[in-house]
C-alpha cells in the first residue's frame, strides 16, 4: 500500500477509537460507531495523529455525547488518547454518558474539559459541575474551579479557584467547592407493606 492508501484506514481506526468512549462508559458504547458533526471544517492530521473540530462539535458514541465549541483529539506514540473539549463565551463544553449496568447517567460542563485514556481521568476545569443522574433525577452534585474524575476508581476531586483568583473577578470559577450527596432510595421502603 502506498502512504496515500493509508490514510484512509488509519483516519477510521483514529475516529473509532475516540478516547470518550471509556469514560463511565456502557461496555456497548465501545463497538458502536463514532459521529462528529460541526458547523465549520475539520482537520485530520495523520502524521501528527490529531483531529480538530471547531464550531457547536457534536460527537457521539452510543449513550455518550460531547458537545463544545472546539474538539481537538490527540494520539500518543503510546497509543493512549487525549481529548480536549472547548466551550465558548457564556457556552461550557458538555459531557454525558450512561454508567455501566445501572440506570444512572453522568453529565459535566465546564470551559475546558480534558481527556486521558492513559489515567482513565476525566477533568473539568473553569465553572466545572458534574452530576451523577439515577434516571431522569439528578442524585450527586460537585460544583468547582477544577473536578477530576477518576473513573476507574470511581472518585472525584474538586478544587476552589486559588485565594489570589477567588478575590478578583475569576475564569477559573468559584473560590468555594461543593458537594451535594444524595441517599439511595430505601428499596424496602417502598415495597408494599
Amino acid at each position: 500500500m502506498t502512504p496515500r492508501s493509508l490514510r484512509r484506514p488509519l483516519l477510521l481506526i483514529l475516529l473509532a477509537a475516540a478516547p470518550w468512549a471509556a469514560v463511565q462508559a456502557e461496555k456497548a458504547d465501545r463497538g458502536k460507531p463514532l459521529s462528529i458533526e460541526a458547523d465549520q471544517p475539520g482537520t485530520l492530521d495523520l502524521i501528527k495523529q490529531v483531529v480538530v473540530f471547531n464550531g457547536n462539535v457534536v460527537i457521539a458514541q452510543g449513550t455518550m455525547s460531547i458537545r463544545a465549541d472546539r474538539v481537538e483529539v490527540r494520539e500518543r506514540a503510546d497509543g493512549h488518547r487525549t481529548a480536549t473539549a472547548l466551550g465558548s463565551q457564556g457556552k461550557p463544553a458538555n459531557f454525558r454518558q450512561k454508567r455501566e449496568g445501572v440506570d444512572e447517567t453522568i453529565e459535566g460542563s465546564a470551559e475546558r474539559i480534558e481527556y486521558d485514556s492513559r489515567g482513565d481521568l476525566v477533568r473539568f476545569s473553569g465553572n466545572a459541575q458534574v452530576r451523577r443522574l439515577r434516571g431522569a433525577t439528578p442524585a450527586d452534585e460537585v460544583t468547582g474551579a477544577v473536578i477530576t474524575y477518576d473513573n476507574g476508581n470511581e472518585t472525584f476531586s474538586v478544587q476552589g479557584a486559588p485565594a489570589a483568583a477567588a478575590a478578583g473577578a475569576s475564569a477559573a470559577g468559584p473560590s468555594r467547592v461543593r458537594v451535594v450527596i444524595t441517599p439511595k432510595p430505601d428499596a424496602s421502603a417502598s415495597a408494599p407493606q
